[in-house]
């Protein structure tokens, strides 16, 4: 979770613990792009990011209105390097 509200670059889990709506398979995962400046009722968010696929890259754009204490940090990838790179070797 995040003690301060999260910032746009942030990459965030958004599964139902910020939302029903993304129990199980629904879950994703989200470069923050911009958020309202406050939550709204008792704790909940808008936000707008893109959804990421599994090698990183932005899929569709979306708003999402989510609980903040539900939000957080999505695990960081290894980047992986070539084996072999030309010209080196």
């Amino acid at each position: 979770m995040f003690g301060p509200l999260p910032k746009p670059g942030d990459v965030l889990v958004i599964d139902e613990r910020a939302s029903v709506q993304f129990a199980g398979d629904r879950a994703l995962i989200v470069r923050l792009i911009t958020r309202a400046r406050e939550p709204s009722c008792d704790g909940w968010i808008w936000l707008t990011g893109y959804v990421l696929d599994q090698q990183g890259q932005a899929t569709e754009k979306r708003e999402l209105y989510v609980q903040v204490a539900g939000l957080r940090p999505a695990p960081s990838r290894p980047t992986r390097l070539p084996r072999y790179a030309p010209g080196y070797g």
